[in-house]
């Protein structure tokens, strides 16, 4: 057991010694791969006797449509790993066509004669001629699997090769043969049973890239474009519904001409149609998918495409892109008028946000976007739309996005934003805003802000955030001047507690985000008595090594509010055990209690560890903890693979006050608000509503024991005040949030695709009357942020009916 506090650390308790079996690796069994395939790996580049001189992974798209690999990666473990092997990582973007490659060049050596062709991705790994495993990962946080067993149970991994004697791997065994002169490939088919053996054999390495290049430097011949008109228009393609009637098939000499080029990432451009079929339904504008080839096209430009018809949904329960693929063209002329764009604001854009399907998919409901938004949206997705005098919701991020809403005075805060009310009252307006011009990114802006004047672009769809605006012009960024927000000094007779989200600190991080979030404790909070933090990592953060005491990080972190002016505040928590409390893999996350010793106790009882749970012990002096600090029921399943809520006992001018910690689960794998599934499914929510239960129950063995105990309960809760979520945490009347006793302007604390919202929570027991509380503005507003969550603080008073 570990009991932390500053400046010391008191171990107690048995130590457990556990005995391991060890068995046989077992097959690793993820469902096969449909579209992403590893299709060669090759790990004797550069030996002795090799004719490549670099090691490669190359990777195929066994699917129709466009493959996205923005933000996965292929990672490399050893065939044989050891107690210190890790997964190495190489980071990829863009993606794949259909049918088409994409080679990741890995190490070179000194031996071999012959380059790779151009990479489409570069790692450094210097992998095993004869032994290792490759895997293609959603995500680029390290694996920390080691076995097959444990490498099926991972998500993450979309496919996965071991080769040689490799331990981890896909069937009964891995892929024999490769050498220094032989790779494993995949059969031309791309056919994954999961099962290295049966779908991989050794032989020549061929790497190709997405050009279709080789190692020798060649390339197939590509087919003329077309010189003529055909018979299909864009708005046959777009069709009145998400999905286009001809997916799939393939069509010649469409016309149009050319609004829009993005030169990196998933390169292409868009055309629209100068002469409209006048059906509101049906879409003008089209987006022509060119893969990793730069497209030679510029604005302006008449052309005629060739290709097939494509839907690529660019994430889980996403709509869909309606493209098209595998291109072929042919400029006619330059320098062509562009259709008009079609402005969007208050009139334009309805009030209603989507149709419903009861849950289901939206895909094959026919258009209405007179009536909804987002069947607006789909209507002119790919065309050219304009809009003047937006007010910024979301600001800017570091991909150079902005949020705007055309609609000002949607659900407006209190600062400028735009308030998420509840699940029915979407907020019709907002639109993601990027530039397509490289050399003039979207300015730095925050919420509130205006972009003053004319921005006109494509209206696009991606995963994140939905439907977004290509700028081609973008208009004038005007400060409004948001400033972050002060919070009033608590009095003498008052207790100040606060919660803050200080998004994965740990001992690595730069002194430049200690100083900003010590500040945000010393300044914007007026250093609270007690501070609960949330997102407090391990001493070495992500790296896996078996460390989860936090006691450097949280000396930096004191050390820095003292020097912004803080008090030396002192600090409690419980280690959780390694990677079992979700999080970043390594990064062993964790709630904190801060508190000021000059202006409160803590009361310490030892028995507090991971597992072991806290209870309400009713006494003849009141109720008590039975470990202080302890956490609530850690081994209920409510809480697997997610961090514990902690529990402490206070004493302020004599009277005892039980603060609670919380960080409940994320709202990863809901389905998007913009999806294709309507209404979307909350999956998560299941989570939080268990942990909230928890939690409500043991708030109420506290007030059974003592009906005036006095209960802070706050933290990350990662819901709504109008969520289900709250609902079980405020069963019976144990809890009272208090952001709903803030106007409903300001009751945000976290701004995500431009909707300003509540995750963050402060809430109290019925012992704790007229509390002070502030939600304090100063991260999820601005570009420059220390953490994007904005902390909040509660005063109470003792004495005077306040406080019993």
């Amino acid at each position: 057991m570990q009991i932390h506090r500053s400046g010391s650390v008191l171990l107690t308790g048995a130590v457990a010694v556990a005995l391991a079996v060890t068995a046989l690796p077992a097959a690793a069994q993820a469902a096969p791969s449909t579209t992403a395939v590893i299709s060669e790996v090759y790990g004797g580049g550069g030996n002795s006797g090799a004719t490549l001189t670099r090691d490669f992974v190359e990777l195929a798209n066994a699917g129709s449509a466009p493959f996205e690999v923005g933000g996965l990666s292929v990672q490399y473990l050893p065939g044989s790993p050891s107690a210190g092997s890790q997964w190495q990582v190489s980071e990829l973007s863009g993606s794949i066509a259909p049918g088409g490659r994409y080679l990741v060049a890995q190490a070179a050596g000194t031996g071999g004669t012959v380059a790779l062709p151009t990479a489409d991705a570069t790692g450094t790994v210097a992998m095993a001629a004869g032994s290792g495993t490759v895997a293609l990962v959603s995500g680029t946080a390290p694996l920390t699997c080691k076995s097959a067993a444990d490498c099926a149970a991972d998500t993450r991994i979309v496919d996965l090769v071991g080769y040689g004697s490799a331990v981890v791997r896909e069937g009964g065994g891995p892929v024999p043969g490769a050498s220094a002169t032989a790779s494993v490939a995949r059969a031309a088919s791309l056919a994954d049973t999961d099962d290295n053996a049966a779908d991989l054999a050794a032989g020549a390495p061929t790497p190709v890239n997405a050009k279709g290049e080789t190692s020798g430097g060649g390339q197939e011949p590509e087919e003329p474009g077309p010189t003529e008109p055909g018979d299909v228009r864009i708005h046959d393609i777009q069709g009145t519904t998400r999905v286009s009637p001809l997916d799939g098939t393939s069509v010649t000499g469409v016309p149009g001409v050319v609004t829009g080029v993005r030169a990196s990432g998933s390169r292409g451009f868009w055309i629209q149609d100068t002469a409209p079929d006048g059906d509101p339904r049906t879409g003008e504008g089209l987006f022509v998918y060119t893969g990793s080839t730069a497209p030679a096209v510029k604005i302006g430009d008449a052309v005629l495409v060739s290709g097939k018809v494509a839907e690529y949904y660019p994430g889980t329960g996403t709509q869909s892109l309606t493209q098209i693929t595998a291109p072929r063209f042919t400029v006619l002329s330059s320098g062509n008028a562009l259709p008009a764009p079609v402005v969007l604001d208050a009139r334009s854009v309805p009030g209603r946000y989507v149709p419903s399907a009861g849950g289901g998919a939206i895909d094959a409901l026919p258009l209405d976007p007179s009536r909804y938004a987002l069947d607006l949206y789909e209507a002119l997705e790919g065309s050219r739309v304009e809009f003047a005098d937006t007010r910024v919701t979301g600001a800017t991020t570091a991909y150079d996005e902005i949020w705007v809403t055309v609609k000002p005075r949607e659900n407006p805060t209190r600062r400028g934003g735009t308030l998420y009310a509840s699940y029915e009252d979407q907020n019709t307006g907002r639109l993601k805003v990027m530039s397509l011009d490289p050399a003039r990114p979207v300015p730095t802006a925050n919420v509130g802000d205006v972009v003053k004047g004319r921005t006109t672009g494509v209206l696009d769809y991606a995963s994140y955030g939905g439907f977004n605006v290509q700028a081609t012009e973008l208009g004038t960024v005007v400060d409004k001047n948001l400033r972050r927000e002060v919070t009033r000094k608590q009095k003498k007779n008052e207790l100040a507690v606060a919660t803050y989200n200080v998004e994965n600190l740990d001992a690595r991080d730069d002194q430049a985000k200690f100083d900003t979030l010590a500040e945000g404790v010393a300044v914007n909070l007026s250093s609270p008595d007690i501070v609960s933090l949330e997102e407090i990592q391990d001493d070495n953060g992500a790296v896996n090594d078996g460390t989860t005491g936090s006691e450097a990080t949280l000396k930096r972190f004191a050390d820095a509010i003292v020097a912004k002016g803080g008090p030396r505040y002192a600090w409690r928590y419980i280690s959780p055990e390694n990677n079992k409390d979700g999080g970043e893999p390594g990064g062993n996350i964790r709630n904190v209690f801060l508190y000021n010793p000059e202006r409160v106790s803590f009361t310490d009882r030892a028995g507090g560890d991971a597992t072991t749970p806290v209870r309400a012990v009713d006494t003849w002096k009141g109720v008590e903890l039975s470990a202080s600090p302890g956490r609530i029921n850690p081994e209920s399943p409510a809480w697997d693979n997610s961090r514990k809520p902690l529990v402490g006992e206070f004493v302020f001018r004599g009277r005892p006050v039980f603060v609670i910690g919380n960080h409940f689960a994320s709202k990863g794998g809901d389905q998007p608000l913009h999806g294709r599934y309507q209404e979307p499914t909350r999956s998560s929510e299941t989570k939080r509503i268990q942990q909230a239960a928890e939690v409500n129950t043991f708030v109420a063995a506290l007030l059974k024991a003592d009906r005036s105990a006095r209960v802070i309960t706050l933290g990350d809760i990662n819901d709504f005040e109008f969520s289900p979520t709250m609902k079980a945490l405020t069963k019976n009347g144990a809890l009272k949030p208090l952001i709903t006793t803030l106007p409903s302007s300001d009751r945000y604390s976290y701004v995500f695709d431009g909707n300003s919202q509540t995750l963050d929570h402060i809430l109290t027991s019925p012992g704790i009357r007229r509390p002070d509380y502030d939600v304090v503005h100063i991260n999820a507003e601005f570009a420059d942020q220390a953490s994007d969550h904005d902390p909040q603080v509660v005063r109470v008073k003792v004495g005077g009916g306040f406080w019993h």
